[in-house]
């Protein structure tokens, strides 16, 4: 059998925030470790019924960066969802709802601006 294995490092500042993330994986072409400013990873415990998380972000993570990031992310998870299930209907939901939490960011954030002005 063969076996993968991804490394992450998370470098911390003295008050223990991430200051940088690195990941790399041994079936990768990358010989350096790939720079990230946010992750998350989830791992689904079957005998508890319940997912494990870890969210972590950079200080350099800047929020538009953060709305495309979950925007990507929910748009994935959707993919993802659809190649399991093949329920297309929730599949359609969750797009919407990624799509819909992109241009309320995107307004916010142009409501924002003027207020600065």
């Amino acid at each position: 059998m063969h076996t993968s294995t991804i490394t992450i490092d998370v470098h911390l500042d003295k008050d223990k925030v991430p200051d940088q993330i690195t990941w790399k994986a041994t079936d990768s072409t990358a010989e350096e470790g790939q720079k990230a400013r946010a992750m998350m990873l989830a791992f689904w415990d079957g005998a508890d019924k319940s997912a494990l998380r870890i969210d972590l972000w950079t200080k350099e993570m800047m929020v538009d960066e953060m709305a495309d990031f979950f925007y990507q992310t929910f748009m994935t998870m959707a993919d993802t969802y659809n190649r399991a299930t093949q329920h297309q209907e929730l599949v359609d939901d969750m797009k919407k709802f990624a799509k819909d939490f992109y241009a309320k960011f995107r307004e916010q954030q142009q409501k924002d601006q003027k207020g600065n002005w």
